[in-house]
């Protein structure tokens, strides 16, 4: 199974995963750099702010300790972010802490160029404007809705992924998505959903 993260890495991983079942406990480190940019973006957007690094790093090590748990075939990523969700939400319940839009923003663009270099740089002025747009309008959903936008829109994730991710059911992705949208879509001006955001059936 073949992955590809912005266009700038590809990792076979079902290749990779056998290779450190196998002994080759280095061979992880692929993993970890195929993966580590949505995994920040998933706990950033999901509230872990300045401890976002930390909480990534603790899910990696948690994937790798029971990587022999993970079903053959089945992607790596729904399965990472998971497990990510997971260590956010302790995270946030243990420190109580709350972080602001802003701050969030800035961990997703820490995280990963959103731009591809090669854009156009009015062009890219505008899409960085809709992703904060965005962004800030997460703050005003509920934790639900937040986490289903994240992953559809900020992930890029499909239905199925976000089901796995999230540990919902297809359908409760589809209606908390679509609920998702229609506050959204009362909050944002319209041309900020509307530029290839619509993935939801």
């Amino acid at each position: 199974m073949r992955t590809r993260e912005g266009g700038r890495i590809d990792v076979d991983e079902a290749a990779v995963i056998a290779r450190v079942r196998a002994g080759e406990a280095e061979a992880y480190a692929e993993l970890v750099r195929a993966h580590t940019a949505p995994a920040l973006r998933v706990a950033a957007a999901f509230g872990a702010g300045a401890d976002a690094e930390d909480v990534v790093q603790s899910a990696f090590f948690k994937a790798y300790c029971t990587l022999g748990r993970f079903r053959d075939g089945s992607p790596f990523r729904p399965w990472l972010i998971r497990i990510v969700v997971n260590e956010t939400r302790n995270t946030v319940r243990s420190s109580a802490r709350h972080r602001a839009a802003t701050g969030r923003e800035a961990a997703l663009t820490e995280a990963e160029p959103l731009i591809p270099e090669s854009a156009d740089p009015a062009v890219a002025a505008v899409e960085e404007e809709r992703r904060a747009q965005l962004t800030a309008a997460l703050d005003e959903l509920s934790e639900e809705h937040r986490q289903v936008v994240t992953c559809r829109y900020l992930l890029e994730m499909d239905e199925a992924e976000t089901a796995a991710a999230l540990g919902w059911a297809r359908g409760t992705v589809k209606s908390r998505l679509n609920r998702a949208l229609r506050k959204l879509g009362r909050i944002l001006p319209p041309d900020v959903l509307g530029g290839g955001g619509e993935k939801h059936e």
